[in-house]
């Protein structure tokens, strides 16, 4: 008998399911097709859809244009985090009447121990179902899914109509014939997409599959991400649902001089504690993944204690901390509090509200060692905090970061968009007729004049070397000069003409590239040098350097 048995119960849609409770749909546009448009990085594309959406076309992913096409009765709604997680906390409310120790991965998810709701409700299956039901209470459609892991639980969970339970210890043949894009599918299990699709590309489609790899040819190919794909394909994760506490008290508790009663002071509040929290991690050299927060509300008849445990598959940071906190706070300010017993009367009333607040990270573990892949690092999360910081002081556009776009050459190629934006690829982001072929260069610039990256390119006898009206070199490349010093040219490829905007005198560009190899600067010179060069207006400029 394994140790733990997991339940996973799942929400499908359950930004759209959120929005219908909330009242954002109209009532009678309800079995209207719905679908939430993404924020972020999925801005300008369908982040969920309903199923109405669904059997018309719609898919999660597509962009809001093609959608509308596809569907042109299709109502859109804004994103809205808040939303989601005051909404689910109303289903919680119900949920924790059944369950103990419920545990929130996301809005629209959650786990629970399933031997101990099985012990209470006479087996597994009548447990899931007294869960299902409750969670049916508020109108919303779920599925659950019981396995060994947890990860497990959530693929199981998605497994056909209503879920998956997944016999004890059979969690390998489970996954085994199962799709990898399941991974994918769900963003609790933190599976990179990308990751999974390049396994799909080398013909590793399913679990099985892929726990058939050897463990450390899949780490050294595919970095930390395909590792722990792997690890969830061979059921080999090690997360528990009641891990041992840490030694070292690392809760933190805000005692209230007034009751806090309105979202903007509880959101205050949350950023305040989660950053005196991660004060006290960095300090004891920890991270947190799994997150107790409990509340004592004043109410009408009283004290009433609240507490949410919220677990994540990454450390949480301290803005993640802050955005559960302010999540939780919000659902127990703002919804009916189902969760405060009924004699506590009706809404929180106005001279009421949370008057003690505790974080209390339940499970902590050593904080990873920055990978050769670069993720997960200190560094970058204080990078990451630094550059927000500058952002809000500066404005967004103050820190750029590159992106490719559409252009023939490598320098073209190169867009700059604000840090944290995500805009939609731009038209023309594709490949181009006539774009400069590989290998590309490594930076923009940075010629023997650097800033000034004019140079003069000649033969063996001086003479310089241009580019004739049939796109052709004149005299043989030798000498390339610049900045006081010489370079004999080695080799080159080209020249490749341009001849943008022929059509409009006014806006038209003709120039030729070529790339060069040569060594310098002379005399005695052995530095191997290589640089993409530009010929304009009847000189040469370095556009770009190789290394």
């Amino acid at each position: 008998m394994t140790s733990t048995r997991i339940l996973a119960l799942w929400f499908p849609d359950w930004p759209v399911q959120a929005a219908v409770i909330a009242g954002v749909v109209p009532g009678d546009r309800a079995s209207c097709p719905v679908a939430v448009a993404g924020s972020g990085p999925s801005r300008g594309a369908v982040r969920a859809c309903g199923v109405r959406a669904r059997e018309a076309g719609v898919r999660r992913g597509m962009r809001l244009r093609q959608a509308r096409a596809v569907c042109p009765e299709l109502i859109l709604i804004d994103d809205d985090p808040d939303r989601d997680a005051r909404m689910f906390e109303q289903v919680l409310g119900g949920v924790d009447d059944v369950a103990a120790s419920v545990e929130v991965l996301r809005p629209g998810l959650l786990i629970v121990d399933a031997r101990a709701a099985a012990r209470y409700h006479g087996g597994e299956d009548a447990a899931a179902q007294r869960l299902i039901d409750a969670a049916s209470l508020a109108g919303v459609d779920c599925s659950a899914g019981i396995a060994d892991e947890i990860t497990t639980a959530l693929i199981a969970v998605r497994a056909g109509v209503g879920g998956a339970v997944v016999p004890e210890g059979g969690s390998v043949a489970f996954l085994a014939p199962r799709s990898l894009r399941l991974a994918a599918a769900e963003e609790a299990l933190g599976c990179p997409a990308a990751t999974v699709e390049a396994f799909m590309e080398l013909g590793v489609g399913t679990f099985g599959e892929l726990a058939a790899l050897p463990s450390a040819a899949v780490v050294t190919r595919f970095g930390v991400a395909g590792g722990a794909l792997h690890r969830l394909a061979r059921a080999a994760t090690d997360g528990t649902v009641s891990p041992v506490l840490p030694a070292t008290p690392l809760a933190v508790v805000h005692e209230a001089d007034v009751p806090v009663n309105r979202v903007d002071e509880a959101a205050f509040l949350a950023r305040a504690l989660a950053a005196r929290l991660h004060r006290r991690l960095v300090g004891a050299v920890l991270c947190c993944r799994r997150l107790k927060v409990q509340a004592t509300i004043l109410v009408e008849g009283g004290e009433h204690v609240l507490e949410r445990i919220w677990r994540t598959r990454e450390p949480l940071t301290e803005q993640s901390t802050a955005e559960r906190v302010r999540w939780q706070l919000d659902g127990w300010l703002t919804a009916r509090p189902s969760s405060v017993p009924e004699d506590g009367g009706g809404d929180v009333p106005a001279d009421s509200g949370i008057i003690r607040l505790v974080l209390d990270p339940l499970e902590v573990t050593v904080p990873e060692e920055r990978g050769l892949w670069g993720g997960g690092s200190t560094e970058d999360a204080e990078a990451g905090r630094v550059i927000a910081r500058v952002q809000s002081l500066l404005g967004v556009d103050a820190v750029l970061r590159p992106r490719t776009v559409g252009g023939r050459s490598p320098v073209e190629r190169i867009g700059l968009v604000p840090v944290g934006e995500e805009r939609p690829p731009p038209r023309g982001a594709g490949d181009w007729t006539g774009e400069l072929p590989g290998p590309h260069p490594a930076r923009r610039g940075g010629g023997p004049t650097y800033p000034d990256s004019r140079v003069r390119l000649v033969d063996a006898s001086g003479h310089p070397v241009r580019v004739t009206a049939e796109a052709l070199l004149d005299r043989v490349p030798d000498v390339l000069c610049g900045g006081g010093a010489r370079y004999r040219v080695t080799g080159w490829a080209g020249p490749w003409p341009v001849d943008e905007r022929w059509w409009e005198p006014a806006a038209r560009f003709r120039c030729a590239r070529m790339q060069i190899t040569a060594e310098g600067p002379e005399p005695g010179g052995v530095d191997h040098q290589a640089w993409l060069l530009m010929w304009t207006a009847g000189g040469w400029t370095i556009e770009a350097g190789y290394r």
